[in-house]
């Protein structure tokens, strides 16, 4: 499911909102995951999962077309938990 698929099923699940009112609330929500994961803070929606971010260190990689050794720099990556309910749901036979 993309973004766009989201807004039309939550709007087709809330007829008094408007669809450019579920946009833009899908997009504050959205937002401020994204705010808070950039501040190094973490993000959890009980039942569903957690957002944070994970550093990865500096390392040697290889470029796959010539093999020849790269460097990649530090950074810091977004990581998913998904919840126990989630979890749950998605092995329920």
């Amino acid at each position: 499911m993309i973004k766009s698929e989201l807004v039309s099923a939550l709007a087709a699940e809330n007829p008094e909102l408007s669809h450019k009112d579920v946009e833009r609330i899908v997009g504050v929500i959205l937002d401020h995951i994204c705010d808070a994961l950039v501040s190094g803070g973490r993000v959890e929606l009980r039942g569903f999962g957690a957002f944070s971010v994970r550093s990865r260190a500096a390392r040697s990689g290889r470029n796959p077309k010539t093999g020849e050794a790269v460097a990649v720099r530090a950074k810091r990556v977004p990581f998913f938990k998904s919840g126990k309910e989630l979890r749950a749901r998605l092995n329920a036979d």
